[in-house]
């Protein structure tokens, strides 16, 4: 009773609200990452070395230290917050423990190793294109996760939340 007289039902609600508009932002994120990737390069090696040792075929410079630093302070920092945001959200899910350690561990890694992916094939060896490649796949396949956990998760709340009001 106190559940209903103290307006919990409808915090909850609204939360609930919050969150699955704040994933759908989030959702739009993620293609754009995809895009943006795909607008520089795509899957294939060549591609990768191309954007950053640059080409003499399409007239394109070597990526710069300054400029790969300035991209990697502003990543860093967001898709730090983005990946603690939803590993977070997934922590309040009834998925298993297992499950969440998996997907949590692998975002972070694969967040990190995205980044670190374009350092390596610019600065150590141009074979490290199938490593950013990899990286970037398990990154876009690891966030996706996430969402559609979280997503499913907050789905169901939302369904015991109206099948309780009636």
């Amino acid at each position: 009773m106190r559940y209903f007289v103290t307006g919990e039902q409808q915090r909850k609600a609204l939360l609930n609200a919050l969150v699955l508009m704040f994933l759908g932002y989030i959702v739009l994120l993620w293609l754009s990452n995809g895009l943006m990737y795909f607008h520089r390069m795509d899957l294939t090696p060549e591609s990768v070395i191309a954007y950053y040792l640059g080409s003499e075929e399409t007239f394109t410079q070597p990526r710069s230290y300054q400029g790969m630093l300035e991209v990697s302070h502003f990543h860093l920092f967001s898709m730090g917050m983005l990946v603690l945001t939803l590993t977070h959200l997934m922590l309040m899910t009834e998925f298993s423990y297992r499950l969440k350690i998996w997907i949590s561990g692998l975002t972070y890694l694969s967040a990190i190793a995205d980044e670190a992916g374009g350092w390596l094939v610019r600065f150590v060896h141009p074979h490290f294109a199938y490593f950013k490649i990899a990286a970037f796949l398990l990154l876009e396949l690891s966030l996706a996760t996430l969402l559609i956990v979280v997503v499913v998760s907050l789905i169901r709340a939302r369904i015991r939340l109206r099948s309780g009001d009636s």
